[in-house]
């Protein structure tokens, strides 16, 4: 396991420098998200960032504290920019961390909301992560990793106190961990799958990023058919041709029906894009018809479905 403005009272740094007008500080909660991750070095920071980027938030890791207020400023109310927002914050910052409960208490002054999630894991756990690493724990000095451990948890204490949420990955992989990240930030609908339904030429070779392949080369071929060979699979007489020859319409249908419980569990198991790709000789007839047919079946089962036809326009 692998995880190593017109305010009176502007926001400042601790040493009392105004940083942040109201003017410049994020829009009504209502708009925005903002987590911040902090918790035991080893504990998955670094994978609960990865699985909130995955989930479309705008990350930045191992933040001093003292810049939270400034990268909180880039969110913006509506339209392009950044409405949700996580900020892992450690130990690693040095002296710096020390100001995180001074810089969450004036968020919260300053009526910013966030929420805090705490990670952690046992002793054992952490220590193992670092020795499958081969790299000493931050705060460790000339001592242990368990000394580096113990040194860590009475800075964390009174930010752990704090926490909205304490998660425990102790016996987590990396994808128990982002499905409770993704669990954690559930207010949200879950990322639709990203979805290609493609045909191409086997002549011009396999397309690289196929999750599925499907050789529909067992039809007849409407390039053999002179008032047919110019047109595409996207011309009706040519789709007729193809869909209507004996079980090539229920074939492509149940090819659809069958794919649709895999594509769903895909997204269960945080695999956001799948590539469904429909070959015939060329790419120009049957694969086109047969993909058309298919990708339309999948946006009946609710799918949000784009179709490329990747060697249409050759020769």
């Amino acid at each position: 396991m692998t995880y190593p403005g017109d305010d009176p009272n502007p926001l400042t740094f601790p040493s009392g420098i105004p940083l942040l007008d109201k003017a410049a500080q994020a829009p009504h909660p209502a708009d925005n998200e903002i987590l911040i991750i902090t918790g035991r070095s080893g504990a998955g920071r670094s994978g609960a960032a990865r699985a909130l980027e995955d989930l479309d938030w705008y990350v930045v890791d191992n933040l001093p504290p003292t810049l939270i207020p400034a990268v909180i400023g880039m969110m913006t109310p509506s339209g392009e920019g950044v409405h949700r927002l996580g900020l892992v914050v450690d130990v690693r910052s040095g002296a710096f961390f020390n100001d995180l409960l001074t810089i969450l208490d004036e968020l919260r002054d300053g009526g910013l909301p966030y929420r805090l999630i705490f990670l952690e894991a046992d002793d054992e756990t952490i220590v193992r992560r670092y020795e499958s690493n081969r790299r000493p724990h931050p705060l460790q000095d000339e001592g242990t990793i368990l000394d580096g451990i113990h040194a860590e948890d009475r800075l964390l204490a009174p930010i752990r106190a704090r926490a909205d949420e304490i998660i425990d990955t102790t016996h987590m992989n990396v994808h128990d961990l982002s499905r409770h990240i993704r669990d954690v930030v559930a207010g949200e609908k879950d990322r639709p799958l990203q979805l290609t339904v493609m045909s191409f030429g086997f002549k011009y070779g396999l397309p690289m990023d196929a999750n599925h392949v499907l050789d529909v080369r067992f039809l007849k071929n409407p390039y053999w058919v002179g008032e047919l060979r110019h047109l595409t699979g996207r011309d009706a007489p040519v789709a007729e041709y193809v869909l209507n020859q004996p079980g090539a319409r229920d074939f492509g249908l149940q090819y659809a029906d069958l794919l649709a419980p895999m594509l769903r569990g895909y997204l269960s198991e945080l695999k956001p894009f799948a590539t469904v790709a429909v070959g015939c000789t060329g790419g120009k007839h049957r694969s086109v018809a047969l993909a058309e047919l298919i990708a339309e079946r999948l946006r009946q089962h609710g799918f949000t479905v784009r179709i490329s036809h990747r060697d249409l326009g050759r020769e």
